[in-house]
């Protein structure tokens, strides 16, 4: 096989209580990329629709991770990456993850899989460190092992998959304004208080109990966060009454997807999702923000082959 077609989905980071070692992926949102060998031992950017992103293979985060993958493996092979780029960059729902783990699925597919999934996940790293200079897993792990992605540790690396609840539904709003990553991250406090963090373990370990035991209320309780959401939601047009208006017609928690400006809305079954989505529908419509709002059960596979 010398090219490869794939979806690359969007991913929800943090999920409230998990910065940057907790996520998971969406099965209806995502970058769609094309990957074909060339014989010319170079990495190129060939085309992208969709976004204005920069065409030097080491300025692209979908390049930067296939040279790491590359370089690892002592391969001379070239590659020629198309992005239909559908996840706006900046939009809190993992934009460069997708673009990082689809290019080196693809790329380890097209050499005869070197690498197991699990390994894939520290080349694709690279391409979110140059996206906001941290190479954070939270998003690129659950883009490419699917489902809820739990990062135990990052030196070594040691990356968890989690269950998934049949019902668990996901709506997420973006505002169509632009947060980068680099810039959330740098008015996060840097110390915290015993007690937040006290309960910040508590709640990632119910949410990790949660997930086994399929108790969605105990989910709803867990997805709570003292440490980071209270600094980055000021950044978020009308975060407060979203969150009661997302709880008030059955969702069964609310936060900040990744570093914003997109917001989650976890919900059971699709009829409560779907007056989540039409209560938020209503309510942003009457606001002078333009915005995407997206309804999506949880990938159990991760980037796949169209």
């Amino acid at each position: 096989m010398d090219e490869m077609k794939v979806f690359a989905p969007a991913t929800v980071a943090n999920l409230s209580c998990g910065f940057d070692v907790l996520g998971c992926c969406l099965d209806t949102v995502g970058d769609e990329m094309k990957i074909s060998k060339n014989d010319l031992g170079q990495v190129r950017i060939t085309k992208i629709t969709g976004q204005d992103l920069p065409m030097e293979a080491d300025n692209n985060v979908a390049g930067v991770a296939v040279k790491a993958l590359l370089k690892d493996l002592k391969s001379g092979q070239g590659f020629d990456i198309e992005i239909d780029k559908r996840i706006k960059p900046g939009s809190g729902i993992g934009s460069s993850a997708a673009s990082s783990a689809g290019a080196v699925f693809a790329v380890n597919r097209l050499l005869g899989e070197p690498y197991t999934s699990k390994e894939l996940i520290s080349f694709a790293m690279q391409g979110e460190f140059l996206a906001s200079g941290n190479a954070h897993a939270d998003n690129v792990a659950p883009a490419l092992l699917g489902g809820f992605s739990l990062v135990r540790s990052y030196c070594p690396l040691e990356v968890l998959s989690l269950p998934v609840p049949s019902e668990l539904r996901m709506v997420v709003l973006h505002p169509l304004i632009e947060i980068k990553t680099r810039d959330s991250r740098s008015i996060i406090k840097q110390n915290i208080s015993l007690k937040s963090a006290i309960n910040q373990w508590g709640n990632l370990g119910a949410l990790v109990s949660a997930l086994y035991t399929e108790d969605y209320d105990l989910l709803g309780r867990s997805l709570k966060d003292e440490i980071v959401e209270p600094v980055r939601s000021i950044l978020i047009p009308y975060f407060n009454e979203l969150d009661k208006l997302s709880k008030k017609n059955g969702a069964l928690g609310f936060g900040i997807s990744g570093s914003g400006p997109s917001v989650f809305a976890l919900c059971r079954g699709d009829e409560n999702a779907e007056n989540v989505k039409a209560a938020i529908q209503d309510y942003y419509s009457k606001k002078e923000i333009n915005f995407e709002l997206h309804l999506s059960g949880i990938n159990k596979s991760g980037v796949r082959i169209i």
